[in-house]
């Protein structure tokens, strides 16, 4: 079974936003709050670069693991998604996430966060596919209709990529090795130096 991933490529985006906008209209996002969001480093210095960045959907998620009352769950695909009806806007998945994915759209007195809304990957939530209710509480599944993210889609430069894992690394190594890189860009060998492999297999 394919698990789905976005990888956003740096070399190609824009900052342009389209992928933020489309985004929000088609989930009907509320008001103030981004499912997605551009992030730009360096921004105005020579060499700056801008990555596309929403829930990245981890093997092992970690809004799911502090998760007090398991409202997380993956899909069959590798989406990971939440059940608005459990969930009691703790904030923890919040605070557990390294890409600010969990966001809060209710403010209300005493610090309720009111219900956590994430990116879906465009797959809805836990109830029925496609319909009414699933589209007001997480937005449309177009995972169901047989078509990718809309944020990917929408994309001019073709730099957020969003599809089977797999697929989507294949695209993005082709990329790198035209742009004269090498299997050595991913640095493999920095991360597991050989003579730590040779150790760990005796």
């Amino acid at each position: 079974m394919a698990r789905m991933k976005f990888l956003c490529d740096i070399e190609r985006c824009i900052e342009c936003n389209a992928c933020v906008t489309a985004c929000n209209n088609e989930n009907e996002v509320p008001w103030g709050m981004n499912r997605r969001h551009v992030v730009t480093i360096g921004d105005g210095r020579p060499g700056e670069k801008s990555v596309s960045v929403a829930c990245m959907h981890c093997t092992d998620a970690p809004c799911a693991a502090v998760c007090p009352v398991d409202c997380f769950y993956t899909t069959e695909d590798g989406i990971v998604l939440h059940d608005k009806d459990l969930c009691i806007g703790c904030g923890y998945c919040f605070y557990a996430c390294p890409f600010g994915a969990p966001q809060f759209p209710q403010q209300e007195a005493f610090g309720v966060r009111g219900k956590m809304d994430k990116c879906t990957f465009c797959a809805g939530g836990p109830l029925p596919d496609n319909s009414v209710e699933e589209y007001r509480q997480y937005g449309r599944n177009r995972i169901a209709e047989g078509k990718l993210p809309l944020c990917a889609e929408m994309c001019a430069t073709k730099s957020l990529l969003a599809g089977d894992g797999d697929v989507v690394s294949a695209i993005y190594l082709q990329r790198v090795n035209k742009r004269g890189g090498s299997p050595h860009f991913w640095r493999w060998q920095s991360a597991y130096p050989a003579e730590e492999m040779k150790g760990e297999t005796k």
